[in-house]
């Protein structure tokens, strides 16, 4: 993995069974990276689509939490995410995601997000979230 990335701290449930997932805040917005392993391939070692979509559904909410600082203690609830593939990542390549807060309301926030290999975009990524219940701290995941 690149310099500057550190594992998140979710090594329960779903993620932690297939992570692990890789965090760099070294600047000003967090960017989120993994491994592609055998468990992340379809039988055409590319990395599945599901697992893609999960990313994002991490990528978006945790850079919200990341980046907005009355977040950071709130869960952020998917009300609504949409994942436009644009290419493929096979079996060991590194994918970086990266994400952005369009808006934020009183209950909701609007983002959007890219998966990338080598630069290159392989998936982007919308999405809506409510404002949850308090989670723990996001210093808590780690980075």
């Amino acid at each position: 993995m690149p310099s500057g990335f550190r594992p998140l701290a979710l090594t329960d449930g779903f993620i932690g069974h297939n992570g692990p997932v890789y965090i760099d805040r070294t600047g000003a917005e967090p960017v989120f990276g993994f491994s592609i392993r055998d468990t992340h391939c379809n039988p055409m070692a590319i990395c599945h689509g599901g697992w893609v979509a999960t990313m994002m559904d991490m990528v978006l909410p945790l850079t919200a939490r990341f980046s907005v600082p009355d977040l950071a203690d709130h869960f952020l609830l998917t009300v609504n995410m949409a994942v436009d593939y644009l290419g493929s990542a096979r079996l060991g390549a590194w994918v970086e995601g990266r994400g952005q807060v369009l808006k934020r309301t009183g209950r909701m926030v609007f983002t959007q997000g890219l998966l990338t290999v080598d630069g290159e975009p392989i998936a982007r990524a919308s999405g809506i979230f409510r404002i949850g219940p308090t989670a723990p701290p996001i210093d808590e995941l780690g980075g």
